[in-house]
């Protein structure tokens, strides 16, 4: 794995923020597998099972909250890190109803701080990470570009459009294309992605984990929005993105310190009813019933993304198709209840790859 992305994450110092959650836990094996020396920054493990403690790697895990400027400017003196992936995050919208101040206080004033760390360290790259919800929602057919304008209906979305208004404030203000190798050294990319799933995601209120969990415990997962449509993708669709920049930027090329959205093809588009219809398929244990909420808080019926920017200009595209992407995640889930525990992490990440490399898609192969 070594060979991937022109060899750049061996032996890079890379921080990831938020490394004890969902994306970050892949994130961080998939560096490490690449020979990277991979220092995590997180908040206490926030689910059990939790899939970080399931992986056993030999990382530096270092507990501590993003919205403490002090231990993190003490992270960046001791391991000076290359560059740093920010996926630290409240990510739940329900949760952002219930503590919309815990929500905001970390989601943006967290990036701040990760920021001021960055700018105070004179840190090569930023690879940020927020969300296809920060987009203005108009639930219209057509996916949004990254030129779009932000917004944010409920606390977490708004949240997340604020930490991408933040960013492109970073990059025009401190590290601004035209002062780049004059006054800073620093590149900074925003990435945006669907709903993602796959296996080892335990974190409440996401419709995969509900249906795992259910069938597990012998119930019925309870669908209260059984028509609202995403763009469905397995989670090492946009990190082989977020990694395909952070690339792009170590090679100093400029022109890729911008936003980016890394979301699936249109198939990928699919309501939620027809997700639990699709992972029935693969695990026929799995069973389900409508329980639609009048009092239930807003959540957006459609939303997708344009993602011709990364295809054109990264030569970026994902790898699975929907059918793919819920085969793995179930089996990945089915193997882990049935089989003692087992973890298929090691085999999909290789299996992405060869069926990357057989698309000749440019971050397998060059």
């Amino acid at each position: 794995m070594e060979n991937l992305f022109s060899k750049i994450y061996k032996d890079k110092t890379v921080l990831v923020t938020g490394h004890t959650g969902f994306k970050g836990s892949w994130l961080s094996f998939w560096l490490h597998k690449m020979g990277a020396k991979v220092i995590g920054y997180s908040l206490e493990t926030p689910t059990n099972p939790s899939h970080i403690e399931l992986l056993a790697l030999d990382i530096i895990s270092i507990i501590g909250d993003i919205r403490d400027l002090d231990k993190l400017n003490e992270v960046f003196d001791e391991y000076k890190p290359d560059i740093v992936f920010h996926l630290a995050a409240q990510p739940l919208v329900r949760l952002s109803y219930e503590n919309p101040i815990e929500t905001y206080e970390t989601n943006v004033i967290g990036t701040l701080k990760v920021f001021e760390a960055c700018r105070k360290h004179n840190l090569k790259v930023i690879v940020n990470i927020t969300s296809d919800k920060a987009y203005e929602n108009k639930e219209w057919i057509w996916g949004y570009r990254e030129n779009d304008p932000m917004g944010g209906y409920d606390p977490y979305s708004s949240s997340k459009g604020c930490a991408d208004l933040l960013a492109s404030s970073y990059r025009n203000s401190y590290f601004n294309l035209k002062e780049y190798k004059k006054t800073h050294n620093t590149l900074l990319a925003t990435c945006r992605a669907g709903n993602v799933i796959g296996g080892g995601d335990w974190a409440k209120d996401r419709l995969i984990t509900d249906i795992m969990v259910s069938v597990s415990l012998n119930k019925k997962v309870s669908i209260r929005n059984p028509y609202a449509t995403r763009p469905w993708e397995h989670v090492l669709e946009p990190l082989s993105g977020y990694l395909h920049i952070g690339q792009k930027l170590l090679e100093e090329k400029k022109e890729f310190a911008q936003a980016w959205n890394f979301g699936p093809s249109d198939e990928g588009s699919i309501t939620v009813e027809e997700v639990v219809k699709n992972v029935k398929k693969h695990w026929n244990k799995i069973d389900y019933e409508i329980n639609k909420d009048s009092n239930q808080f807003h959540e957006a019926k459609l939303l997708k993304l344009d993602c011709s920017k990364a295809h054109i200009k990264l030569k970026w595209k994902d790898v699975w198709d929907s059918d793919t992407t819920f085969e793995k995640t179930v089996k990945w889930y089915k193997a882990y209840y049935e089989e003692d525990k087992k973890v298929l992490t090691q085999k999909d990440l290789e299996s992405y790859i060869t069926d990357a490399k057989a698309k000749n898609i440019e971050w397998a192969i060059k």
